[in-house]
């Protein structure tokens, strides 16, 4: 193999352990001389001691592989998190990658439908994309992955397999997770399955001469909403096609009204994909699909995701809690290193019959800086809406209760406004910790947490001292 860059285009915020996997994966794969070390992500600051929205990953070793750059991005639509490129130059939507790649820390034992089936819908969409590229399900779990599978996660993993896409985290055992042969298994393995308590419409399949229909409630806060089946449903049918069903599929008993058909909505982007119909209802037909990603320019999440990966490799402090925006939220970790998942709701009975102030508003990002025993609690927002920002720093008083106070008691809670965007070269606000403004220049607050000023003086230090 000549010599390249490998580029990662990642949605999510970059894991240092997803990005060792991948690296193992591809000089394994391409049988590539390699030491891999500590894998640290690092800004790439430019002559000006401004940021380019480039980070470079450092900690592997290849004669094959010149330098591995890393950018975030945003796709369209159902985007997996993580497109990888082997060639020289930055990708282009034009580009073909290597590897798409969905990473989930959720297992079976947590949610049948989130481990599984809401993530199925982003494996159908890049197959119209990216047909020739390896799809992966890369499962980083923080728990334990539990010892009986449930029929969902088998069933769902089935058809993933019978659709190329490879599985790496879990350890899979042959003989239940199999490909399917023919349409008739998948349809008895799926009707044979466990019925929802009664009021729920059962996912089954019947087909009928040239006619599969499969029932599946698809509405959901009065719209096309219902990402559990959304994933399902376009898995079974993408299942069907894959194993040669050319005829019609109908999807029946799905709650849906013609004003809830949208062509924006990504199930009906894939209905046009595999030649779904909706009974009873028109599916406006999509001349042409936009492309599948762009680079991120716009999001909040260029600001709190920066701030996390240089407190991460640039300082004496860590991340206890992530939910950058658009990006799945992760464990709340305790000061013994235990992941915990955070309740939605103080309480849910309450919420669910009106009361909203029974919802737990939590941060973006929660960081411990260890040399101070401070726990910074952060909002994340666009620069022009910081006062709102500020505003949603009052909100944090139930988490702080009910997480932060219990497990580590002994440390001060500090509340944070970290912002992307504008062109602004200071911060007035005293709430505001950290501007990532447009041009990429590192702006501290009036009054920064100490973990901030350590980590960007560390950084810029790295490269220019």
């Amino acid at each position: 193999m000549p010599e390249k860059n490998l580029w990662i285009l990642a949605e999510e915020r970059p894991k240092r352990e997803v990005i060792a996997q991948i690296l193992y994966k591809f000089a394994k794969e391409n049988e590539i001389a390699c030491f891999i070390d500590t894998i640290r992500i690092l800004p790439i600051l430019n002559e000006q001691r401004r940021f380019t929205f480039l980070y470079e990953v450092i900690g592997f070793r290849s004669n094959k592989i010149n330098k591995i750059f890393l950018k975030i991005v945003s796709g369209y639509s159902s985007f997996v998190d993580y497109l990888v490129f082997y060639q020289d130059n930055e990708p282009t939507e034009t580009d073909i990658p290597l590897y798409a790649i969905e990473e989930t820390k959720t297992d079976d034992s947590e949610s049948r439908n989130t481990g599984v089936f809401q993530r199925a819908s982003k494996f159908v969409f890049v197959e119209y994309y990216y047909p020739n590229t390896r799809k992966i399900m890369l499962y980083n779990l923080k728990i334990p992955q539990k010892e009986t599978p449930t029929d969902t996660y088998v069933f769902g993993t089935r058809c993933l397999l019978t659709l190329g896409v490879e599985i790496l985290g879990k350890k899979l055992d042959p003989n239940v997770f199999r490909t399917f042969s023919t349409i008739e298994e998948l349809i008895e393995s799926k009707n044979s399955m466990k019925k929802p308590p009664d009021g729920n419409v059962p996912i089954l399949i019947d087909k009928q001469g040239d006619i599969i229909k499969i029932s599946g409630r698809l509405i959901k806060s009065n719209s096309l909403a219902h990402d559990p089946n959304i994933g399902a449903l376009s898995l079974i049918a993408a299942t069907l096609r894959k194993l040669g069903w050319k005829g019609k599929i109908i999807i029946t008993k799905h709650g849906l009204e013609q004003n809830h058909i949208k062509p924006s909505n990504k199930f009906i982007k894939i209905a046009n994909m595999l030649n779904i119909e909706i009974q009873d209802l028109k599916i406006p037909k999509i001349t042409k699909i936009e492309n599948y990603w762009k680079y991120e320019t716009e999001s909040e999440k260029l600001g709190t995701i920066f701030i996390h990966t240089v407190v991460e490799n640039f300082s004496n402090g860590e991340a206890i809690f992530e939910n950058h925006a658009g990006c799945e939220k992760g464990y709340f970790i305790t000061k013994d290193g235990t992941p915990i998942p955070l309740e939605k709701y103080a309480d849910r009975d309450a919420y669910k019959k009106g009361d909203k102030s029974k919802i737990i508003n939590i941060p973006d990002l929660i960081l411990i800086d260890f040399g101070r025993c401070e726990i910074i609690n952060i909002e994340g927002k666009k620069y022009e809406f910081r006062h709102k920002a500020i505003e949603d720093l009052n909100n944090f008083e139930e988490i702080e209760k009910r997480y932060i106070k219990k497990y580590y008691a002994k440390h001060k809670i500090i509340r944070t406004v970290v912002l992307y965007g504008g062109h602004e070269k200071k911060a007035v606000e005293v709430e505001i910790g950290f501007l990532l403004n447009e041009d990429g220049d590192l702006v501290l607050g009036i009054k920064p947490p100490g973990l901030f000023k350590d980590a960007i003086k560390n950084l810029v230090d790295f490269w220019f001292s």
